[in-house]
């Protein structure tokens, strides 16, 4: 899509960083633009897909306008072990992520409860709990199929 090129998204990504108190710019229409193009990716994927949009822009700006869309609700940053942060714009409802151990490929998975926050810890220690963060780890479809191990060696047959 060439540069200049308004789409009905655009028009509402314009609204929400107006309502938001945010000023439009061409970065965070690009980084609202990758979120939606991208799967749960890192601020390094994130910031490609804005270069290839637009040309040079810097990393710490990425992750600038990252913090901002966090703050503001929206973006969701989730922090699986041993993985840099990752970012979605899923953020309406009460949903947990599916982790493989081997490739990193990350799914949504809805909350079996409905409702937030879908899990009560047995003590709250006077915390008012308003989410709570569920990632299941396993091996996805294609590493599977690809008889891989967790540990990341190939499994004996």
């Amino acid at each position: 899509m060439p540069t200049g090129t308004v789409t009905p998204a655009h028009v509402g990504d314009i609204v929400r960083l107006k309502d938001a108190g945010l000023r439009v710019t061409a970065p965070r229409l690009a980084v609202l633009e990758a979120l939606r193009a991208l799967d749960h990716p890192s601020v390094d994927a994130v910031t490609e897909a804005v270069r290839e949009r637009l040309g040079a822009v810097s990393t710490q700006a990425v992750y600038d306008i990252l913090g901002a869309f966090t703050a503001a609700g929206f973006v969701r940053r989730i922090e699986p072990a041993g993985s840099p942060a990752l970012f979605e714009g899923r953020v309406d409802d009460n949903h947990h992520h599916l982790i493989c151990r081997v490739c990193g490929s990350v799914a949504d998975v809805d909350c079996a409860t409905g409702h937030a926050p879908c899990l009560t810890p047995s003590e709250r220690a006077g915390f008012l709990v308003d989410e709570a963060e569920v990632i299941y780890w396993g091996v996805c479809p294609s590493c599977q199929g690809a008889r891989v191990s967790p540990e990341g060696g190939k499994a004996h047959a």
